[in-house]
């Protein structure tokens, strides 16, 4: 079965993942769960991606190692196996990681039958929860006096919206910015396109020099 999980960032998503990945060690380990009541099959394995960075020495760019990761992942993982994956996909254009994350959770839960617990900005995954042995589940937060407010509680149901911009907004990024993505969001989500506008040439540039936005 595959859990999608959505949500915005510092919502709790990848700590929700991995805390149940670390409940699954203690469990099989004999050890104490930290629950009013859990239960928790054995696995054989446990399998995670998670997190980002490239691999230099290996000439070995940040998507690559992903998808080398995710790879190993799906080469070796078993029916009772437990996988959690962070945000596959993330590191190309919008449409491939789409494809490719879509992809992936196809893999899992029609060849592999594996547990997955599977963290998302994709938002259009959620329709999978017309198969069985998918569900959704999202981190919640609330809006207020356009604040936005974690709550770090997981409910069923997929989210409706990434807040990216409110928490880049959060993260202290200017004003003249967050503006400025907000409109484009709006175009981009109304499927229009917004041209942007031209930049004026700096007096000390020379005439044969083309800037950008020219």
């Amino acid at each position: 079965s595959v859990l999608l999980v959505t949500g915005p960032n510092m919502g709790g998503k990848s700590t929700f993942i991995r805390q149940a990945a670390l409940l699954a060690v203690l469990a099989q380990a004999g050890s104490f769960v930290p629950a009013k009541a859990a239960r928790i099959g054995i696995v054989d394995r446990l399998f995670a991606r998670i997190g980002a960075g490239d691999d230099l020495a290996s000439g070995a760019s940040t998507f690559l190692v992903e998808m080398s990761q995710t790879a190993r992942i799906l080469n070796r993982a078993t029916e009772k196996s437990l996988v959690i994956l962070d945000e596959v996909g993330r590191g190309t254009s919008t449409f491939d990681g789409l494809a490719l994350a879509q992809s992936v959770v196809e893999y899992l839960y029609k060849k592999l039958y594996c547990r997955t617990l599977f963290a998302t900005h994709y938002l259009q995954l959620a329709a999978l929860e017309k198969y069985s042995g998918v569900a959704n589940a999202q981190v919640l937060v609330e809006q207020h006096e356009g604040q936005l407010i974690f709550l770090h509680q997981v409910t069923s149901g997929a989210a409706d919206k990434s807040w990216g911009v409110h928490v880049a907004r959060l993260a202290g990024v200017p004003d003249a910015v967050i503006n400025r993505a907000r409109d484009l969001l709006l175009a981009y989500e109304a499927g229009g396109t917004q041209k942007s506008p031209k930049v004026k040439r700096s007096h000390g540039a020379s005439e044969g020099q083309s800037l950008l936005f020219d």
